[in-house]
């Protein structure tokens, strides 16, 4: 079994002072697969299979105590002699990548932990999505990681600079890398972020070429690649569960996901991804306004001069409403969550009315 040097898959000062609140006699691993109940986890002798102890698995209230993979934690062993590895604690989490789980429930499903720069992934075929893009940037600064969003398939692209002009009035302040997978040297741009001890995490569609831009960064084909699907240029579901691999030459580590077609909202940080509605927001006329059809509404002036686009303010109401709506419902009955979103949904319909009223109006309509 290969030893491994574990500042290279991330592990800092932080966690080594964390760990010594705790039993001794207790060891550093970092968690690379979940399955179910059971977990790959790399220790400084190698990888091993682990499973939560019996104290862990009763004080965890709901999933979302469980280990990601990511999370650094204390297992009580490094090798796999004498049956599987105990994991008895899971370290504080410096960032944490995170989603509202499917139902209506009100439970948030981790993606993955301990990141340091977040690959939104999108390609610029058919699955290009610029609100898409926005709703992943809130998720994103909400997470504490760095966004990056990384453009695949350029070559499928028939107008990339329209798509950069797009993605720049959505990503303010966010890099931007667009690779391709026809030349040898269409993924130089995300090497840039790889660096010894740093973790990204991939995340996007199906079918996006995630797997394929880690195959390109292991220098090997770990990963299953599938083609897109002819009929509608939609992609395919390759990876099925979260999976972290140590990068050559100690080049860091990344962390795959499986496809993410919709995203629900457990965490958004909206304040940066949409600074620029914010900003214009605090010159409106009144602290309250809901720029609509308020007096000396800086946002609705934006939308007018064409500075800012209408679907993304109401992107970013929709946003808004959606995270109101989860507050809500840790304090309501399921019959009243339910009734709160038709509410909520009238009223996004009923402002998508008045914008394409005064659109018909603008163009000179009487």
């Amino acid at each position: 079994m290969s030893k491994n040097n574990l500042y290279d898959i991330g592990l800092s000062e932080r966690f080594i002072q964390e760990a010594a609140m705790y039993d001794g006699n207790l060891h550093l691993a970092r968690v690379s697969v979940q399955h179910k109940d059971m977990y790959r986890v790399i220790t400084e002798s190698g990888e091993i299979w682990a499973e939560i102890s019996g104290k862990l698995g009763y004080s965890a209230a709901i999933s979302d105590d469980y280990p990601v993979v990511g999370d650094w934690v204390l297992v009580d062993r490094t090798e796999d002699t004498g049956g599987h590895a105990v994991i008895h604690h899971i370290l504080t989490r410096k960032s944490c990548f995170q989603r509202k789980a499917a139902g209506t429930g009100q439970e948030r499903q981790k993606i993955a932990a301990n990141i340091d720069t977040v690959f939104i992934c999108m390609s610029l075929n058919n699955d290009f999505n610029v609100r898409r893009i926005e709703r992943y940037l809130a998720i994103a600064w909400d997470s504490m990681a760095v966004p990056v969003i990384v453009l695949t398939k350029s070559d499928l692209c028939d107008d990339l600079p329209a798509r950069l002009r797009e993605i720049a009035s959505a990503a303010i302040g966010v890099d931007v890398v667009v690779t391709t997978s026809l030349s040898g040297d269409g993924y130089t741009g995300i090497s840039k972020y790889m660096h010894q001890g740093k973790t990204v995490a991939f995340i996007g569609s199906s079918g996006v070429g995630k797997s394929t831009l880690i195959n390109r960064l292991m220098g090997e084909q770990v990963l299953a690649v599938k083609e897109i699907r002819g009929d509608d240029d939609k992609g395919r579901h390759t990876t099925t569960h979260r999976q972290l691999l140590v990068l050559p030459d100690g080049g860091g580590v990344v962390i795959d996901t499986p496809g993410m077609r919709e995203i629900q909202i457990a965490g958004a940080d909206l304040s940066r991804s949409f600074a620029d509605i914010e900003e214009l927001a605090a010159r409106c006329r009144f602290g309250d306004c809901r720029h609509e059809a308020e007096p000396q509404c800086a946002v609705k002036k934006a939308i007018e001069d064409g500075t800012l686009s209408a679907e993304r303010l109401e992107n970013y109401k929709k946003l808004q409403r959606e995270m109101i709506f989860e507050a809500r419902k840790s304090t309501m009955s399921a019959a009243q969550a339910e009734k709160q979103k038709v509410v909520d949904m009238m009223g996004s319909l009923n402002y998508c009315r008045q914008v394409q009223k005064s659109n018909w109006k603008n163009k000179g309509n009487k």
